[in-house]
């Protein structure tokens, strides 16, 4: 897929970013070509499916859903009361973090039933909607690079702190989507393949 550099990707992303911390605890963002990418992060990102089958096929298996903070933890600045949004960590079976992903979701789109299983965070989004059998059309993806700052490197790498040097030198790769849900728009995602591949 041709992706050229976007200028609006940055602020797509920075918009969900702020959702739940600031720009500087979070990371610096940079639109990307799909040539600027590396190997796999340009395979698992550069498509127009969903995150979590891409995961799952790279590592062989399902991956799980952990919610990082949700709604509640910080408020969007929306009237519709519809809208839900969470940060979330997708992980192997063996626990190891693959992805980080910041997603908001417009729920008056969905039956009741399927927004109950999202709100209950026991399963990743993707793999919801799959199973709903909802007509999903991922749209808008552009690709980004992110240089984590203390948040991201939190999450990347929770059993301590890397120095400041080796975060600077050591970007990863994502990218903003959206996705309409039998024909409307209704999800908003970053996504970020987390390093050490």
């Amino acid at each position: 897929m041709k992706n050229q550099p976007d200028r609006d990707a940055v602020a797509r992303a920075a918009e969900l970013v702020q959702l739940f911390c600031s720009l500087d605890d979070f990371g610096r963002l940079r639109s990307v070509t799909s040539g600027e990418v590396p190997e796999p992060a340009r395979t698992l990102l550069d498509h127009r499916s969903h995150m979590t089958v891409a995961m799952e096929r790279f590592h062989g298996g399902d991956v799980r859903l952990r919610v990082v903070a949700g709604a509640g933890d910080r408020r969007e600045q929306r009237p519709d009361a519809g809208w839900y949004a969470r940060e979330i960590l997708l992980e192997t079976q063996g626990g190891k973090v693959v992805q980080q992903g910041i997603v908001r979701i417009d729920l008056t789109h969905l039956a009741p039933e399927i927004a109950a299983a999202i709100r209950e965070a026991r399963r990743p989004l993707g793999r919801i909607l799959i199973e709903a059998g909802m007509l999903r059309e991922v749209h808008r993806v552009k690709l980004l690079e992110v240089t984590p700052g203390p948040h991201l490197n939190g999450l990347f790498w929770p059993a301590g702190p890397r120095s400041v040097a080796a975060a600077a030198a050591a970007p990863v790769y994502g990218r903003v989507a959206d996705i309409q849900l039998d024909g409307r728009p209704a999800v908003e995602l970053l996504e970020i393949v987390a390093p050490a591949l």
